[in-house]
C-alpha cells in the first residue's frame, strides 16, 4: 500500500513538475505583438515619439526591438514580446492595448458585361477623373509586366499621391508606371513568426509569387486588354473595373499567410501614401472590434475619406461564417456570372452528366475508358477526397477517377489521380457546395459536376459490373441562367459580432473570373504546374472584393464629394434582390431562394448606383455612436478608434440608429411554451437620408415575409428642396414571439418614380 502511494505520489510531483517548465516555457516564448500607444500621454521628457515608444519597450525587455512603428491608422508599434513581458508592458503609462498579432488568410473579361459597364460607359466619369483615384490593393503583391498594367495613354500621377516604388532583389523602380504608381512590401512579422524569406522560393518585395495579389487588383483597376483568355476559355477584352484608375500595391501576404502586424504596417502606408480605395481581400476570426487589427486600421482610413472593402470570407454555406463586420467596412460576398465552362461525363449506360472544367491539354480519346470510385481504390478510410498519397495506382492506372470535394484542394486531388496512374478526373460536390460548379485549370481531363450528378455517377459505378466513361470539353457558354446565383463557399449572417449590423452588405461577382496572374506560377498555383499564362480564372470572395472596390473608385470619380458611407449606400440602396420574375436570387447551395442573410442588400448595380437619388451618410460621430451603444467603455473606443471619446451619460445610444443603409433587427424569444407565442414587443430604428440628386417627393413602401412583425414607417413621405438636404423617418417594428432560430425578412423602399433606394429588413429570433 505504501509503494502504492509513494509511486502516486511520484506521478503527482513529475506532472506538477511538467507543468512548472511547460509554464515557463510558454513565457519564455516570444510573439508578435501591436503595442497602441496614447500619443497625447507622451511625458515632455522625450524629444519625441519614437524615443518614448523605445523607452516603454525597454522598460520590460532589455533585447527586444521594434518591427513597425504607426503613426497613421493607430500610434505605437510591433515588436516580440515574451506573454509576461506584453503583460507588464499593458500596465506601462501611455499603453492603449497590447494586441497578440492575429494571422490572417487570403480568401481566395465578362464581368465588366455582366455588370452593364460595356453598354453605358457615357454614363460613368470621362477617363481624367478616373486617373484621379488611386486604389491601394493590400494583397500578395504584383506582377508588373503583364499588359493589365500597360499605362499607354494616361497622364501624369496624381499630385497627391506620396508612394513610392520600392526596390527589390528582383523588382526595380521601372516596375512601377503612370498605371501602376506605388509598390511596397511589409514582411517583418512573417519573418518573425516563420523565419527569414527564403529568396530561391518567393521574393522579398513587392513581386506577386502566388498570384492572388496580381488577380484582385486587375480586377479592380486593371488596364484594357484585348484577346485576354485563359487556354482559349472566356476569351474577349479583360479591363478592371476602373480601368483608368491608378494602383498601388501592398504586399503583406506571403505563401505561409498574412500578419497582422504586416498588414497594419501596410494599411498605415497606405493612408499615409494617398490611396482613395483600399481593397482587403483577406480576413482572420472573429472578435470584438477594439480587438480586430483590420477594423481598428479601416476606421482611421474611413475617418481621412477612405473607402474600404474587405471579403465576407469563403465559409458558407454555413450560417454565422461571416467575417469583416465593422459597419465602417463595406463587406463583399460571391455570386455567379452568366457565363460557364461545359464539360460533359457520358456513362456507358448512355446517360449524360454536365460539369465545369479549364482543362485544355490533349483530351480523353473518343473511346470510353473504366471508371472507378476513389473510395474504392484507396489505401485510407477518407479515400473518398484523394489526399496526397492516397490512391492506389495499380487500381487508379488508365482509369477516371470520382473523388469528393473537400479536404484538400480541387487542383492537387487532380494531381493525385495524375500521379497514380489516372487518366480522368470527376470531382463531386458533398451537400455542403450543392450544385455550385467552380472550374479548375487541371492538370488532366475533369469535370467537376454538382452532388445530384455525383451521385447518379456513384450509383452507376456501384451498380454496374463493367463502368466506362469519357469526358468531353466544351469550351466557353454564355447567357447561363439563372444568374447571379449565390456562391456556396460565401460567408453568410448574421453577424456575429453585431446582430443589429446586417452582413454582408452586397454580393458581386466571385466564381470563375478572369483577371491578371504572376508569371511565378501554374494557374493552378501548384510546384507542379510549369504552365506560364497572363490571366487565370479563379473563384472566392476574394474576387468579388475588389469588383466592389474598383466600382468604388468609379463612384468617387464621377462624385469626389461623397464620403465613404456615401459610396456604400449608393452600391446597397441600388443593388438587386430579385431577377426579371420577380423571383429572389437563388442560393447555388440549396437551390432554393438566399436571403439578406446570404446577399445583403443584393447584388451590385453599378449603373444604377451612379444616380441613388438618395443615400445613408454616416460619420465618424454616427461610428463613435455605435461604439457608445455598444457599451464601449473611453478606452475601448480609445481601442477601437484612435480617439479620444467619452459618451454622453446624458444620451440614450442605441444600435437601431446606426444610420445604415440596411436593417437587422434581433428579437429575443419569450419564455413559455412554443416560445411564448402571443407576448410581442416593440423596437424603433432611426434613419436620415440625404438627397444627391433633384429636388423631389419620395414616398415608402413595405413588402415582408411574414405577419408576424407589424411595420410602421413615420413620415411615409419625405420631400426634398435642395441637394445635400436631410430628412430622418422611425421605423417602428412590433413583433410577436417566435421560437428561438426563427428568421424572417422584409424590405423597405423610398422611391420618387425615377429612384428606388431600397434596404433588406432581416429579423431573427434568440
Amino acid at each position: 500500500m505504501l509503494k502504492l502511494w509513494l509511486l502516486q505520489l511520484s506521478l503527482v510531483l513529475i506532472f506538477c513538475y511538467e507543468c512548472v517548465v511547460a509554464e515557463a516555457r510558454s513565457q519564455q516564448l516570444k510573439k508578435t505583438y501591436v503595442v497602441h500607444m496614447d500619443k497625447s500621454t507622451m511625458p515632455a521628457t522625450f524629444n519625441n515619439h519614437f524615443e518614448w515608444y523605445d523607452s516603454s519597450l525597454r522598460s520590460v525587455s532589455a533585447s527586444a526591438a521594434m518591427l513597425y512603428t504607426y503613426k497613421n491608422v493607430i500610434h505605437g508599434f510591433s515588436t516580440r514580446l515574451t506573454a509576461k513581458e506584453a503583460e507588464s508592458l499593458q500596465k506601462q503609462p501611455g499603453i492603449v492595448s497590447v494586441l497578440p498579432e492575429v494571422r490572417y488568410e487570403l480568401h481566395t473579361t465578362r464581368t465588366p458585361e455582366f455588370l452593364g459597364l460595356g453598354k453605358s460607359e457615357t454614363l460613368f466619369p470621362a477617363s481624367e477623373a478616373q486617373s484621379e483615384v488611386i486604389v491601394g490593393v493590400l494583397d500578395t503583391g504584383v506582377w508588373p509586366e503583364i499588359k493589365s498594367f500597360d499605362d499607354t495613354g494616361m497622364g501624369p500621377v496624381p499630385r497627391g499621391w506620396k508612394g513610392v516604388c520600392e526596390v527589390g532583389r528582383n523588382f526595380k523602380s521601372s516596375s512601377c508606371n503612370r498605371k501602376l504608381i506605388g509598390a511596397r512590401s511589409f514582411s517583418r512579422g512573417y519573418e518573425e513568426a516563420v523565419g527569414p524569406i527564403d529568396e530561391t522560393a518567393e521574393s522579398k518585395s513587392p513581386r506577386d509569387d502566388d498570384g492572388h495579389g496580381t488577380h484582385t487588383s486587375t480586377t479592380a483597376a486593371g488596364s484594357v486588354v484585348n484577346g485576354a483568355s485563359l487556354f482559349g476559355f472566356a476569351s474577349g477584352t479583360a479591363r478592371g473595373m476602373a480601368a483608368q484608375a491608378r494602383v498601388a500595391t501592398y504586399k503583406v501576404c506571403w505563401l505561409a499567410g498574412c500578419f497582422g502586424s504586416d498588414i497594419l504596417a501596410g494599411m498605415d502606408k497606405a493612408v499615409e501614401d494617398g490611396v482613395n480605395v483600399l481593397s482587403m481581400s483577406i480576413g482572420g476570426g472573429l472578435t470584438d472590434y477594439y480587438g480586430d487589427t483590420v477594423a481598428i486600421g479601416a476606421f482611421t482610413a474611413m475617418a481621412q475619406g477612405i473607402f474600404v472593402s474587405c471579403s465576407a470570407g469563403n465559409g458558407g454555406p454555413y450560417a454565422d461564417s461571416i467575417s469583416n463586420v465593422a459597419p465602417w467596412i463595406t463587406t463583399v460576398g460571391a455570386g455567379t456570372l452568366d457565363r460557364d465552362f461545359p464539360t460533359y461525363v457520358r456513362l456507358g449506360n448512355g446517360k449524360n452528366f454536365s460539369g465545369v472544367s479549364l482543362y485544355s491539354r490533349r483530351p480523353l480519346s473518343g473511346s470510353m475508358v473504366p471508371i472507378v470510385d476513389a473510395a474504392d481504390v484507396s489505401s485510407t478510410s477518407s479515400g473518398n477526397l484523394c489526399m496526397t498519397g492516397s490512391l492506389i495506382p495499380a487500381k487508379v492506372a488508365g482509369k477516371i477517377v470520382v473523388c469528393d470535394r473537400g479536404g484538400n484542394s480541387r487542383v492537387e486531388k487532380g494531381v493525385e489521380v495524375k500521379d497514380a496512374g489516372g487518366v480522368g478526373m470527376i470531382l463531386t460536390n458533398t451537400d455542403s457546395y450543392g450544385e455550385e460548379l467552380v472550374a479548375d485549370a487541371q492538370l488532366l481531363p475533369s469535370a467537376n459536376v454538382g452532388e445530384k450528378a455525383g451521385d447518379a455517377i456513384k450509383n452507376y459505378i456501384s451498380s454496374d459490373p463493367g463502368p466506362i466513361a469519357t469526358i468531353i470539353s466544351r469550351g466557353t457558354q454564355l447567357g447561363i441562367q439563372p444568374s447571379p446565383v449565390v456562391a456556396a463557399f460565401s460567408s453568410r449572417g448574421p453577424n456575429p459580432i453585431t446582430p443589429e449590423i446586417l452582413k454582408p452588405d452586397l454580393i458581386a461577382p466571385g466564381v470563375n473570373i478572369l483577371a491578371g496572374w504572376t508569371g511565378a506560377v501554374g494557374p493552378t498555383g501548384l510546384e507542379s504546374d510549369k504552365r506560364h499564362v497572363s490571366f487565370n480564372i479563379i473563384s472566392g470572395t476574394s474576387m468579388s472584393c475588389p469588383h466592389v472596390s474598383g466600382l468604388a473608385a468609379l463612384l468617387k470619380a464621377a462624385h469626389p464629394e461623397w464620403s465613404p458611407s456615401a459610396i456604400k449606400s449608393a452600391l446597397m440602396t441600388t443593388a438587386y434582390s430579385t431577377y426579371g420574375n420577380g423571383k429572389t436570387l437563388l442560393d447555388i447551395s440549396t437551390g432554393q431562394p438566399s436571403t439578406p442573410f446570404d446577399f445583403g442588400a443584393g447584388h451590385v448595380d453599378p449603373v444604377a448606383a451612379l444616380d441613388p437619388g438618395l443615400v445613408y451618410d454616416a460619420t465618424v460621430q454616427d461610428y463613435l455612436d455605435f461604439l457608445c451603444a455598444l457599451d464601449y467603455s473611453s478606452f475601448q473606443i480609445k481601442q477601437a478608434t484612435n480617439r479620444d471619446f467619452t459618451c454622453l451619460s446624458s444620451k440614450t445610444y442605441s444600435l437601431g440608429d446606426v444610420n445604415y443603409p440596411s436593417f437587422s433587427v434581433p428579437f429575443e424569444t419569450a419564455s413559455g411554451t412554443w416560445g411564448g407565442v402571443g407576448a410581442t414587443s416593440t423596437v424603433k430604428y432611426t434613419r436620415t437620408l440625404t438627397n444627391v440628386g433633384t429636388p423631389t417627393t419620395y414616398k415608402v413602401s413595405v413588402s415582408s415575409q411574414s405577419t408576424s412583425v407589424k411595420i410602421l414607417v413615420e413620415p411615409e413621405s419625405l420631400s426634398f428642396s435642395r441637394q445635400y438636404e436631410k430628412k430622418s423617418y422611425v421605423v417602428t417594428f412590433t413583433a410577436s414571439s417566435m421560437p428561438s432560430g426563427t428568421t424572417s425578412f422584409a424590405r423597405l423602399q423610398w422611391s420618387d418614380g425615377k429612384h428606388v433606394v431600397g434596404s433588406p429588413i432581416a429579423f431573427s429570433w434568440t
